[in-house]
């Protein structure tokens, strides 16, 4: 890293309070300094509203305006109270609680239950879909997987919007919900599962913030108690906020003002959840001399992508949109966003792995790349692709960072020799900082050289590599660190949960993008159907899919790379068209819709002007059949499926002896090579090459998941094992 990111994770505390102030734009010193009264900022994507907002607290705290323990900041992600609470102590202004809404009421409402209820709080159970299944089987309603899922999401948005059993019904209707069964059977179920709780004496996650609102709302002793302790008030992503939410807020402040919120209601996402940005574009009504800030100057993204997302919101309807926000970039100008047209899925995510590979190769590091898609159904298509040309890439959503076995073994190890000192073996020849922690995560699978593939060994390796870089930026900021300082900053940052970068490229939805940013964003499958999703109807679920869309164009700080596929399966009817909000922003379109030309498996990829095509596209692939059953003749749609050439559930004429042959052969190319045994080829593929059996090259290609590239590599040993011969693993070297 360099320096300035060095002093950007560990930099020295100012020395007073205008030293606060040094390095704000006059909108964010404007922030810093509105210390009374109630403060509404309207903050743009990539404007430094975090920074703004710590530094108002931190200097209020330095100025002797505001006490420590007399702020509470709020947001909505354990990931953004750490980076939080990091921030403001780093700015000198310990003592601040800065937390989510859930943790900051299960923390009074443990202290205060004794006293109010009696005896000690029910358990707070982590999930609540078992309990959803228990209360649906006592209502003799039957749920699949999914209705199950989609029942308690229904129970969630009834809770954080104060809504009843008895008139979810109406509630719902009035929404516009998409709910999976009757409305009356969903209020049945809704009634059954609250009384399940009580009978078993638990609560769920909406409950924390139910029952401490009701608390200070029957309790006024214990309000006037919270309200003593809790004079100022942040809250941030405040378009987020839900109505149970803002009721828990208005308690927490009773009569007074001293409020500052920060949100962007273009950035309203989480209707589903109950969010709606009316709290934050009613803020000025129901405080009439609030003072308004805007920050509008974007310095995150270059002109060109600020450009486009500019561009998406001008086309904008509704409340939301009249308050959009006109940012303005601070950086200098980078290169246009690319546009990709590819006839079928699996071609643009090949396209995408391979410019990825590309970037890679260039020199841009992994962890600085994503891949953001609008389900998460769509994730396994580019974790094959990607896992097909040897790319790192890691799941956003997946198992948070400390919580890894091999981070917290590494944690014991780290923390074992610090306590032995100079005595530990391990420490004898290093002589520094990073030295010393890199020969104790050696004892834990650290190497200098990250092991080939993508796999879990390479994920391991991944996790104790960005524990060592963490290491070297720690040692850089505050030269003279020990081992035991470095030890103490782990387990401020694991009870943050302030993750180091792992190297990898980043798959995530949209959704889970929020908040997150990286110097190159591809946004796939920006197509009708799939952005606007299909079960988008009506005009305030589609501004919602145009706002997750902007939300996706300004998590690019450099490039932007967007693409669609025209259908989802190789030979399908090219039916689908671009996204409508694409129309007059993308090379070839104007005010309708209009078609960029259908590309071969590189696409069509051109700048934001329409200008010069960025790279050639590759030769048109052979449009092939509907891909079919070959057992009962359905048309297959899943992937798997598709591989296999069957349904899952028609009957298997596999080979067993030759699955098993191959399997054995594909370890010891896996084991040869470096990487997990999937790189080789899938379970899926290997399964389709024993039932197929083929005799010749031609066959072998025409199963899904070989392809040129392995059909060359691995050709010749598949075909003799098919054939009876006996392979040796053969070379595993390209």
């Amino acid at each position: 890293m360099t320096a300035a990111t060095h002093s950007s994770l560990f930099p020295q505390a100012p020395d007073s309070a205008d030293a606060v102030l040094e390095g704000l734009d006059p909108e964010q010193r404007e922030v810093a300094t509105a210390l009374r009264g109630p403060v509404c900022v309207l903050a743009g994507a990539g404007t430094g509203k975090t920074r703004a907002i710590t530094h108002r607290i931190a200097y209020g705290v330095r100025a002797g305006i505001l006490q420590p323990s007399s702020v509470l900041a709020v947001t909505f992600t354990n990931r953004a109270a750490g980076e939080m609470r990091g921030r403001l102590r780093q700015l000198g202004a310990q003592g601040v609680q800065a937390r989510t809404f859930h943790s900051a009421a299960l923390r009074q409402l443990q202290y205060f239950w004794p006293k109010a209820i009696g005896g000690s709080l029910p358990r707070l159970v982590d999930r609540k879909i078992q309990l959803v299944a228990d209360a649906a089987a006592a209502c003799r309603i039957r749920l699949d997987r999914g209705e199950l899922r989609d029942a308690t999401a229904e129970i969630e948005w009834s809770k954080v919007t104060q809504t009843v059993p008895a008139d979810y019904a109406l509630a719902a209707a009035k929404a516009g919900r998409e709910i999976p069964r009757d409305p009356a059977e969903i209020a049945q179920l809704y009634a059954a599962y609250e009384d399940m709780k009580r009978a078993r004496g638990v609560i769920d996650f909406e409950d924390v913030l139910l029952l401490t609102v009701a608390v200070l709302q029957d309790r006024h002793d214990i309000a006037e108690q919270v309200r003593a302790q809790y004079q100022h008030f942040v809250v941030d992503e405040y378009q987020d906020v839900s109505p149970l939410q803002q009721r828990l807020l208005e308690l927490w402040l009773g009569e007074r003002d001293d409020l500052c919120v920060v949100g962007d209601a273009s950035q309203t996402i989480y209707s589903f959840t109950g969010a709606t940005p009316d709290h934050l574009l009613d803020f000025r009504t129901r405080h009439p001399g609030a003072t308004v800030v805007k920050l509008v100057r974007d310095y995150r993204s270059t002109p060109q992508v600020v450009h486009l997302a500019n561009g998406l919101l001008a086309q904008a309807r509704g409340r939301a949109a009249d308050h959009r926000l006109e940012l303005v970039s601070q950086r200098a100008p980078g290169p246009e966003p690319a546009y990709s047209e590819y006839p079928d899925e699996p071609a643009e995510a090949e396209g995408a792995a391979r410019r990825i590979r590309e970037l890679l190769g260039a020199g841009v590091p992994a962890a600085e790349i994503a891949v953001l898609f609008r389900t998460n159904a769509q994730s396994e298509t580019y974790e094959q692709a990607l896992a097909d040309l040897g790319v790192p890439y890691q799941l956003r959503g997946a198992e948070r960072f400390f919580d890894r076995p091999e981070v917290r073994k590494a944690g014991v190890a780290l923390r074992g020799a610090a306590r032995f000192g100079g005595n530990d073996a391990l420490l004898e020849d290093a002589v520094d900082l990073p030295s010393q922690v890199r020969a104790v995560l050696s004892g834990e699978g650290w190497t200098n050289q990250p092991p080939a593939g993508s796999g879990a060994v390479r994920e391991r390796w991944e996790s104790l590599a960005a524990l060592v870089g963490l290491a070297q930026d720690f040692a850089a900021a505050q030269p003279g660190a020990t081992l035991a300082d470095l030890v103490a900053e782990l387990d401020e940052r694991a009870s943050a949960q302030h993750a180091p970068t792992v190297q990898g490229v980043t798959l995530a939805s949209l959704h889970s993008a929020k908040g997150l940013e990286w110097d190159v964003v591809f946004l796939v499958g920006v197509a009708e159907g799939m952005m606007p999703i299909t079960y988008a109807k009506t005009d305030e679920q589609i501004e919602e899919e145009r706002r997750l869309l902007y939300v996706g164009v300004t998590r690019a700080r450099e490039r932007l790379h967007v693409s669609w596929a025209l259908s989802r399966s190789p030979g399908g009817r090219p039916s689908r068209r671009p996204s409508r909000f694409l129309d007059g922003l993308r090379p070839g379109s104007g005010a309708a819709a209009g078609r960029v030309g259908v590309g071969g498996a590189g696409g069509i990829e051109r700048g934001f002007t329409g200008g010069t095509a960025l790279a050639p596209a590759a030769p048109r692939r052979t449009q092939r059949s509907p891909a079919r059953c070959r057992v009962c003749g359905r048309t297959l749609t899943d992937a798997g499926e598709m591989k296999l050439m069957r349904c899952e559930d028609c009957p298997s004429d596999m080979d067993e002896g030759l699955y098993e042959r191959l399997r054995d052969w594909r370890a010891v190319q896996a084991r040869r090579s470096g990487q997990p045994a999937y790189c080789v080829f899938t379970d899926k593929t290997l399964m389709a090459i024993a039932e197929t059996v083929p005799e010749e090259e031609g066959e072998l290609a025409r199963i899904p998941g070989v392809g040129v590239r392995k059909l060359n590599r691995y050709g010749t040993d598949v075909l003799a094992i098919c054939a009876g011969q006996d392979v040796a693993g053969g070379d595993a070297e390209d």
